[in-house]
């Protein structure tokens, strides 16, 4: 069975995140990307009974590109904390590591 991938390590450099993997690859992806990309339905939408997704019209401030900390979540993914207190967005490690590589 394969090794699960997840970060060994994490920081912030400057206006980048850095995610050192188990797998020993690095990532740098910068946080407005990261911010921009976040997966939760306030930002992304999320299905009516229909089906239908509807998608908000998300503004973002300075502070929103400012990352605060991060928590582990399972085995699976971060949760990360922005400067205008938005932490509903669970960054799954794939995800993650497809942003940078994207």
């Amino acid at each position: 069975m394969p090794e699960r991938l997840q970060p060994v390590n994490i920081a912030v450099i400057g206006a980048e995140i850095a995610i050192v993997w188990s797998d020993g690859r690095e990532s740098y992806l910068p946080l407005q990307k990261v911010r921009e990309a976040c997966p939760c339905a306030a930002c992304c939408g999320e299905p009516d009974a229909l089906g239908r997704v509807v998608t908000p019209e998300v503004r973002h401030a300075a502070t929103s590109f400012e990352l605060r900390g991060w928590q582990f979540v399972g085995g699976y993914a971060l949760q990360l904390t922005w400067g205008d207190g938005h932490s509903t967005g669970l960054y799954s490690y794939p995800y993650l590591r497809r942003l940078a590589e994207g």
